[in-house]
């Protein structure tokens, strides 16, 4: 619709409102979409007309059309289903259950589930979470304030909240204009004419001699008449202005109409996120009551499929970390014989460190022993399947310097990019073994840079090069798409995704930072990078924030966070020393960390920033021994950086944490990481492994951020008498032939462990005999010896944004208010001849235990006893 028709709208709407057409006027801001009343909308919500509350809405915006959207829908479905149930009518719950509330069991089907068990309760205020839900007006006015808040951060509302200034009356004194312009063109003007209707042009035929006059007619007072007037359809001289440049995100929404799913997602990904912004609290039954309360069903996130949070601005919270938590003590320097060109961090063994080289060489090093477990020196594996351009270059000249490594995600893959026309990609199996899986010649030219992705859920390997192009391959070596549309050399790239949506950003060495979706569209922005030549984008750990970082040809180094949504810088980080004229050494390096620590190298130095704070934070030398520009990597803790150093080695820098899971390596021999698999069967005691646990928990180094994703077979169901058990090592089923990295690590340091301690009873003091993780991960079950369970829960924040179990956090122990706890039934037999055992449903609702005598099932939710078996 043009600009001139849509302010016709607007025109007619104020006529509509004017003459008090109260029904009709929502039903074109309905129709039309140019307008959202939130007066309107106010006055139904509060009203609980749930039926016009969604028709309304519809105009505007579909469930699936973003993540604010859903969440929009799902608090007003929500709100309709607990009023049913407040009303005690079962029926309507369930019908709305069924017909409302199903659409969201697609995306948390868990979350359905913890709704579906409300129909269950006589009040569903006995669910502590939701037990200081007020009455029903109370009620929906707190939800209201949620609603406003999503509908201003939603993207698909904006400009759409504010009506249009307009002088009263506007409508009709165009058409008093009209009217008096007509009066002049008529041929004999009559002095008073009587205007009958607008559906013809008017004409008069007044005496002979007659004086033009105004026309006077009962719409309003005629304004003065000024030039002829452009009739409404005549749009010369109201040109629309051209609309302005895709933003960094909202580039997506045009390009994935085809797709509900994808532009549901894309949307959402175009609102950016002022920095360590507070999270809209997850669609959750509890969402609008106290601070205090645990919110019953905080699990909206994407996890495959997952919707993800809404977020809109909240006061930034100050840091909740300290100089101490930077890594800037040199743990060791190591040579690696060589200049290194790049280094990488496996992504859950944090003291492994992938190093490439400029003589083609890549080498695996395990920081914690200062040894080397793999070395690769380049080498062509198929000489007859390279083109006889590569071979001709390689016979000019036979150096192959690595531009970039990088591992898979799930570390099992190792991927080297070079300096002339060749990828590697080799599966890396622990301890020390490399075995080659494709070499693939990319690019015509130099492979610059090289990363993995996960299109359509299958993993990929992205690479750019010299020839102007990017490139994805499938893990067969076949190629699946061709980017072209950069005018140099492509220097780096970034893939990401929001939500389901997956994208690449790539920068070249002209400046220019472009984005492609996984397609044949072609780029979806064209944007100036600070410095206008090489740059690198990274996105922070949580995905949330985009930075980059690169170096013009006049040496000035350039780090920017950017506003997605706008595609423009929201801010510039301060701290590069001025390079005098024509002096380029080289292109700045940088990294991120914990989502608030940026890094990157320059002057011999390595400076810290803060993420929310332009101003350096400080800088360290390492101990001298740095080149100009070096290069840095974090590990995927933030607690060790490696740097490159001038002698053709690198340091290990750390902070305290660092320090410790080091130190664990001390006395370790290499037997310590081999796989289990090198061994036929495990000898594993079965003695109660706990004893005495309090709800403080000590620090943990060096495991696994996702560590005990499973329950152990030993602490779940094993006899407890001391003996030795033959375990075989448990295997994944999806990939049956590889197994998880925390079933592959030893702690052989008591300094690893956290320990926790059971409240003490009044009759006794307990050990723990059983430990279950829930399914979702997000909470632990101990069975005492005095027949008590208790159960921890890891917090959803910003050091644990998953809200799953890991060594980082420290989980609290949980509790409903009513004080119940889960006992049970001992019965004649002696504690030391009981077999404990506990089992847990499928979806952590209900869990099953017995410790001596009757078998007892437990709501999980409230405590409360509920047969004995």
């Amino acid at each position: 619709m043009s600009s001139l028709s849509r302010e016709l709208v607007f025109l007619i709407l104020q006529f509509l409102d004017e003459e008090k057409f109260k029904e009709t006027v929502h039903k074109l801001e309905q129709e039309s979409g140019f307008y959202f009343n939130v007066k309107y909308f106010e006055e139904k919500v509060h009203a609980g007309e749930w039926d016009e509350v969604e028709r309304y809405l519809s105009g505007f915006t579909k469930v699936d059309d973003n993540r604010y959207s859903m969440k929009i829908f799902f608090e007003i479905r929500k709100q309709k289903y607990l009023e049913a149930l407040d009303r005690h009518d079962r029926a309507k719950a369930v019908d709305i259950l069924v017909k409302d509330l199903k659409v969201f069991s697609t995306f948390n089907e868990e979350l359905y589930k913890e709704i579906t068990q409300l129909l269950t309760l006589e009040n569903f205020r006995e669910n502590e979470q939701l037990s200081k839900y007020g009455d029903t007006k109370s009620a929906r006015s707190i939800m209201l304030i949620e609603l406003k808040k999503l509908i201003e951060a939603n993207p698909l509302f904006r400009e759409k909240l504010v009506f249009p200034t307009l002088k009263a009356s506007r409508l009709r004194t165009l058409i008093n204009q009209s009217l008096n312009w007509q009066h002049q063109l008529c041929k004999n003007p009559r002095p008073n004419p009587d205007i009958k209707t607008l559906f013809t042009d008017h004409t008069c035929s007044p005496p002979n001699g007659a004086r033009t006059s105004p026309v006077s007619v009962p719409l309003a007072a005629v304004p003065k008449a000024g030039a002829a007037y452009q009739p409404l359809t005549g749009h010369a001289p109201f040109q629309p202005p051209p609309p302005a440049g895709p933003s960094l995100a909202g580039w997506m929404t045009s390009a994935a109409v085809s797709s509900s799913i994808q532009s549901a997602a894309v949307a959402a990904s175009s609102m950016s996120v002022p920095p360590n912004q507070g999270m809209m609290k997850r669609p959750a039954i509890s969402d609008y009551q106290s601070a205090e309360s645990e919110q019953l069903m905080k699990r909206l996130r994407p996890a495959g499929h997952g919707i993800d949070e809404a977020t809109y601005p909240a006061p930034t919270p100050q840091p909740s970390w300290s100089l101490d938590d930077l890594p800037r003590t040199v743990a060791c320097t190591l040579s690696q014989g060589s200049n290194v060109t790049s280094m990488d961090f496996h992504p859950s063994r944090h003291t492994l460190l992938l190093v490439g080289s400029a003589n083609g060489e890549f080498t695996l090093w395990e920081i914690g022993l200062r040894e080397r477990l793999v070395s690769k020196p380049f080498k062509i594996w198929d000489m007859q399947a390279c083109s006889a351009q590569f071979q001709s270059v390689l016979a000019k000249d036979s150096s192959m310097p690595i531009n970039r490594v990088t591992w898979s995600p799930d570390g099992d893959l190792i991927g080297v990019a070079f300096a002339k026309h060749l990828i590697h990609l080799y599966a890396y199996q622990q301890p020390n073994e490399a075995r080659q899986v494709l070499e693939i010649e990319a690019h015509s030219g130099g492979v610059n840079d090289i990363a993995f992705s996960r299109p359509n859920k299958q993993l990929c390997v992205v690479t750019c090069g010299d020839d102007k192009l990017i490139r994805v391959w499938d893990m067969h070596g076949q190629k699946i798409y061709s980017f072209e549309g950069h005018e140099a050399p492509v220097y780096s790239i970034c893939p990401h995704h929001k939500e389901t949506i997956q994208f690449i950003f790539s920068t070249s060495i002209d400046g220019k930072i472009k984005a492609w979706l996984y397609d044949n569209a072609g780029s979806r922005v064209d944007y100036d990078a600070p410095g206008k030549w090489c740059t690198t984008m990274l996105y922070s750990a949580d995905g949330t924030r985009l930075f980059s970082c690169g170096t013009s040809k006049e040496g000035d180094s350039h780090l920017v966070e950017w506003n997605e949504s706008e595609g423009s810088i929201k801010r510039t980080y301060s701290g590069f020393r001025k390079k005098a004229s024509g002096v380029v050494q080289g292109v700045v390096q940088f990294d991120t960390a914990q989502n608030h620590i940026l890094a990157a190298g320059e002057d011999n130095q390595i400076k810290f920033w803060d993420v929310d704070n332009t101003n350096m934070l400080t800088f360290i030398d390492a101990d001298g021994g740095l080149p100009g520009l070096p290069r840095l990597r974090f590990n995927k803790e933030g607690n060790l950086l490696a740097v490159t150093t001038v002698d053709n080695g690198f340091k290990i820098l750390a902070n305290s944490d660092g320090l410790r899971s080091l130190r664990a390596f001390g006395n370790r021999p290499f037997e310590a990481f081999r796989s289990p698999y090198e061994a036929s069967a495990m000898k594993v005691s079965g003695a109660p492994v706990v004893a005495g646990i309090s709800p403080n928990i000590g620090r943990m180094d060096n495991l696994d951020r996702n560590s005990p994703a499973k329950p152990s077979p030993i602490l779940n169901g094993a006899d407890p008498a001391s003996r030795s058990i033959d375990i075989k090592p448990r295997i994944s089923e999806e990939k049956p032939d590889k197994a998880k990295p925390w079933e592959l690590m030893e702690v052989l340091n008591p300094q690893q462990f956290r320990v926790a301690t059971l409240p003490e009873t009044p009759d006794q003091t307990s050990k723990v005999v059983r430990l279950l993780y829930t399914n979702s991960g997000v909470g632990l079950l101990a069975l005492g010896s005095n027949a008590i369970q208790r159960l921890w829960k890891w917090n959803r924040n910003e050091q644990n944004p998953s809200g799953k179990a890991t060594a980082s956090v420290v989980p609290q122990h949980w509790q409903p208010n009513s004080g119940l706890v889960m006992a049970n039934d001992i019965g004649e037999t002696p504690p030391e001849e009981s077999v404990p055992c506990i089992a847990l449903s499928k979806n952590d609702s209900y869990v099953m235990s017995a410790c001596g005598g009757k078998v007892s099932l437990f709501n999980m939710m409230t405590f409360k006893h509920l047969s004995y078996r």
